[in-house]
Formats: C-alpha cells, sequence, structure tokens
C-alpha cells in the first residue's frame, strides 16, 4: 500500500478533517475465487477527508491503480441495459451538438468494454478507447469493433496518443476522474490532447447528491476522489480549462456531466453552470460544517439497515441480495452483513458468477437463482439501478417476494410498490 496521503491531491493544502470513516475493508473489486476461499485477505483503511482549501473530497489510503485497474477486470459497463441507452442517448446529442462527422476524432478515456464508442462507430466516425485493463479492451474490439489502447491515461499517454493520431474534437471521461490518484496528471493529459475549439465531457457522481441521499457506499478505494463544481473550478483553471455548460444526470443516484474548454478561448458559460455553482454555494459546499454531519448519517443508516435485516431473519424470513457492484461491498463490509445474513447475491456479470464477493464471502450466483430458490426479500445492492432490477425480478411476486432498498435510507417495497414509483 502506498503512504497516507497527508496532502490534498488537487491543491496540496492539508488534509485534517474526516469526512466519513467506513472502518477497514478490502478492495471492492478483490473479487475471490471459490479455490482461494481459506487464503485471507488485505483489509485497509477507508476513510475520507475534506480538503479546507479547495473543499476536494479524497481518501487517505489507497492501493496503486494498477491493483484495480489492470488484468481481468470484472466490471463490464455493457452489463447494463440503462447504461447503454445512456451511452447511446450521449453520443446521438454529441454528434449534433458537436457537429461530429467521418471528419471527427472522438478518444473516450476509460472506455472499459467499448459501450459508448461502440455507437460512434456505427455511424463511421472515427474514435479510440483508452483503458487500463486488458480484458475490457479484448471484448472492445472483438465485440464491438472499439479499438482500445490499453494503458493509464495522463499526460504521457497523451503525448503520445497526440503525436499517432492528432488532436481530438471530443474527448469524452465518464466515471474515471474520481479514480485517479494523480488528478492533476490526468487533467493535464487532456489540455495536451484536445484541439482548439474541441470539447472535453466529463461525467461523475456528484457530492451534493451524495451528501443529500446518504450515499456513502459509493465510497471505496478505487474512487480516490468525490467531486463537485466548487472542487472542479480551480483544478481546470490550474490546467488552462473553463468549465462552460453542465447538465444534471439520474446515472450514479445524481451525477453530472460538465462541458470542459481550453480557458483561452473564451467561450460564455452556461445559465446552467451559473445556476449550480450558486446551488452549491447556497447548500455550503463551501463551509466545513457541511461535510462533518455525513459521518454520523452513514453510522444512522447501518444501525436501522441491521435492525430490518435482524428482524426479518429472526422471523424466520429468508433474504438474498442482487447485484454485485463495489458500493455493495462496501456496505455490506461496513455494516458487517456477512452470509449469516445473506446466503448469496445473484448477478447477470457472467465475469463475477462462480466468484466470491470480497470480505463477506458471499457467493455470486446467476439471476435465475432468486426464482429457483424464491427468498422472501430481495436486497438490491446496485440501487441506482433500483428501476430496471424491479422491473426484471418483478416476478418474485408470484411468491409474495418485497425488495429491500438501502439507500438513501432501508425501506421494503412489493413489486408493485416499486414499479409504481419507477413510472410516476
Amino acid at each position: 500500500m502506498t503512504p497516507k496521503v497527508s496532502t490534498c491531491r488537487s491543491c496540496g493544502a492539508p488534509l485534517t478533517t474526516v469526512f466519513v470513516d467506513l472502518g477497514m475493508t478490502p478492495i471492492s473489486n478483490a473479487f475471490i475465487r471459490a479455490d482461494q476461499a481459506s487464503f485471507s485477505e488485505k483489509f485497509y483503511p477507508l476513510r475520507s477527508f475534506v480538503c479546507d482549501a479547495c473543499r476536494l473530497v479524497q481518501l487517505d489510503d489507497f492501493e496503486r491503480p494498477e491493483t484495480h485497474f489492470h488484468g481481468a477486470y470484472v466490471y463490464f459497463s455493457s452489463v447494463s441495459e440503462s447504461w447503454l441507452r445512456h451511452a447511446r442517448e450521449f453520443v446521438d446529442y454529441s454528434v449534433e451538438r458537436f457537429a461530429l462527422d467521418s471528419s471527427s476524432r472522438i478518444v473516450e478515456v476509460a472506455s472499459n468494454d467499448g459501450y459508448l464508442l461502440q455507437y460512434f462507430v456505427q455511424r463511421g466516425i472515427p474514435c479510440l478507447g483508452v483503458d487500463p485493463a486488458a480484458n475490457c479492451a479484448g471484448a472492445a474490439w472483438d465485440l464491438r469493433q472499439v479499438h482500445t489502447e490499453v494503458a493509464f491515461f495522463g499526460s504521457q499517454t497523451a503525448r503520445r496518443l497526440r503525436e499517432q493520431g492528432g488532436a481530438a474534437d471530443l474527448i469524452i471521461a465518464n466515471n474515471v476522474l474520481a479514480h485517479v490518484p494523480d488528478i492533476n496528471d490526468f487533467v493535464a493529459g487532456f489540455k495536451i490532447l484536445l484541439k482548439e475549439g474541441g470539447t472535453a465531457t466529463f461525467e461523475f457522481p456528484h457530492l451534493l447528491e451524495m451528501i443529500r441521499s446518504n450515499e456513502f457506499d459509493t465510497i471505496y478505494h478505487e474512487h480516490y476522489s468525490y467531486l463537485s463544481i466548487t472542487a472542479m473550478e480551480p483544478l481546470f483553471a490550474r490546467h488552462g480549462f473553463a468549465m462552460v455548460d453542465v447538465q444534471r444526470l439520474q446515472t450514479h443516484g445524481g451525477s453530472l456531466r460538465i462541458y470542459v474548454a481550453h480557458a483561452d478561448e473564451g467561450r460564455p458559460a452556461s445559465a446552467a453552470l451559473a445556476d449550480l455553482q450558486q446551488e452549491e454555494l447556497a447548500l455550503g459546499l463551501d463551509r466545513a460544517e457541511t461535510y462533518v454531519h455525513f459521518d454520523r448519517n452513514a453510522h444512522k443508516l447501518k444501525r436501522a439497515l441491521l435492525r430490518l435485516l435482524i428482524d426479518l431473519i429472526e422471523q424466520g424470513k429468508s433474504i438474498a441480495a442482487y447485484g454485485a457492484p463495489a458500493k455493495g461491498n462496501t456496505l455490506l463490509n461496513y455494516c458487517g452483513i456477512g452470509r449469516d445474513f445473506i446466503p448469496y447475491v445473484a448477478d447477470r456479470s457472467e465475469y463475477k458468477q462462480g466468484l466470491l464477493l470480497p470480505g463477506t464471502r458471499i457467493p455470486v450466483v446467476p439471476p435465475d437463482e432468486i426464482f429457483k430458490r424464491k427468498p422472501d426479500y430481495v436486497l438490491i445492492l446496485p440501487w441506482n439501478l433500483r428501476e430496471e432490477i424491479t422491473e426484471q425480478l418483478a416476478g418474485i411476486q408470484q411468491w409474495g417476494g418485497q425488495f429491500i432498498i438501502p439507500v438513501p435510507w432501508p425501506v421494503v417495497l412489493t413489486p408493485n410498490d416499486a414499479n409504481a414509483s419507477s413510472h410516476s
């Protein structure tokens, strides 16, 4: 493990204010093979700080990124139908907004299995993915004909890509900015690779929504930083960029898509960006006291979820979990929920099936096991995909099955309740 971060990874100021302490946990995507079940795991502190100078929320202990993303990375973006739809809609919008055609060049950083770039390929628009996970890059080409550079992105990679193929009209970075420990070198790479007049887009879960909705489970070792407009503005300015627009998204419990351009071009900022900046200030993201209550709220949710599960088990009810995302592993490990509570978790990803969850060692099984074993309750761990999952599992009503949604507060829903709320 690398040494603790004692200074802010963005501005360099000392880190002294704790945002939330989730105890000792394993790496959230370090799934265990069944034949390694008797082996011990490494557990690390999962404690985050907020910088008193620039307000960037960040972890103080972490593994090197190679630990998370090299080799057989288990997260494939194309598994989620709603995420594919989100990607396709973004491509359609971008082609129109930026007048992209066969003469354009698109680069996506952290392109995973080609889930998004495939839609540019289908339109005949030249594009390149960049991703450090070789297995994801292989799937991108084999399944979707998306050329992918296997590399971590930063200033060195950006120079090589520019020399090899020229500058990019559009650079896309979805849910990756939080994954890089050297956030300054990462943003510097965009400055090198982005064409004059070009645009870079960044999507990330919004820290404001995390605080509002008690989404502490989105904190895990792969996520080094937790982002807001307040914290991002000085970071981009440091590297000669200016934010020019923002869109609010429903993904990941409430995300932002920001549009960034070279600052010296003087593009005007949109009204939407100005409004969001004011909203963050009005809700106190520039003040230390806003951050210190988050830790207390996480403890409250933990106790409430445990009370609910214990009561159900003592009533003789059976509980399964659905979905094996990183956030689910944070939730289970922080709350101490193991196989004595939940004997198995179902997941659609064939890359996770047959493995054990890190820390809790709960086995991952195919989704049809839900319908074979007929649990009384299904705990939905990827609550951000609640609508998609409750529709997929609507059949549990045949035996009176119900859902448990853990965040922002533990609630029990029947399939009818879930479907009614998702279409309201």
